[in-house]
């Protein structure tokens, strides 16, 4: 499935930069209308919530196939995406070859985020060390792999925190805006109750009034 969804793609007067965000959820089953997607969902609720630029949005349901996989990030980078996020298809089984389609369009591999997604996935299930989430730099936009349930996605996104709502473990969005600084995207503003994104002080911009 490849529309376009430019429901946020104006600006919205309030001086934040627009950008235009890649979501991609990888399902053989539900790419065939087997179930409905739960990935799309999920990602585009988590970033329009976590971030205060107008977004648009690039949705892409696909089934399980690398070549697929691969085309689709290639195509949503060259339509200027500054970000893309995948969901699904990062586990050990045969069908599951997300991190092989993103490595193969790469330029750069970025292996702190998977190394932090692990770290969060291992606080609920030892099994989180099978997961084989990668992230990739192709041109100017950020290509990460994220879990395939929306409840994992949140929690790999924004961190955990205890009862009292102090961090327990840093989500990796909070690296996302200066990461996109770095590589020559567009600088994004996120809301701090759901994710404070961390820029070295010189690298923060004044606040739009």
């Amino acid at each position: 499935m490849a529309s376009n969804d430019n429901d946020a793609s104006a600006a919205d007067g309030s001086g934040h930069d627009p950008v235009r965000i890649g979501i991609v959820s990888v399902s053989d089953r539900a790419s065939r209308g087997v179930y409905a997607d739960q990935g799309l969902p999920a990602l585009r609720d988590w970033l329009t919530r976590a971030l205060h630029n107008p977004i648009a949005f690039e949705p892409r349901l696909i089934p399980d196939e690398q070549a697929d996989i691969s085309a689709a990030l290639i195509e949503l980078v060259a339509a200027g995406c500054c970000l893309v996020l995948t969901t699904g298809g990062t586990g050990p089984a045969l069908r599951d070859v997300t991190p092989e389609a993103t490595l193969a369009v790469a330029h750069r591999q970025m292996p702190g985020f998977g190394e932090q997604m692990r770290q969060i996935g291992l606080r609920f299930v030892p099994t989180a060390i099978l997961s084989r989430q990668v992230a990739v730099v192709r041109d100017r936009c950020l290509i990460i792999n994220l879990p395939g349930q929306p409840k994992a996605i949140a929690e790999t996104l924004e961190g955990l925190r205890d009862a009292d709502g102090r961090p327990l473990v840093p989500g990796i969005f909070a690296a996302v805006p200066y990461c996109l600084d770095l590589i020559g995207g567009p600088y994004l503003e996120t809301r701090d109750a759901v994710c404070k994104a961390f820029r070295p002080k010189g690298a923060v911009r004044a606040t739009p009034a």
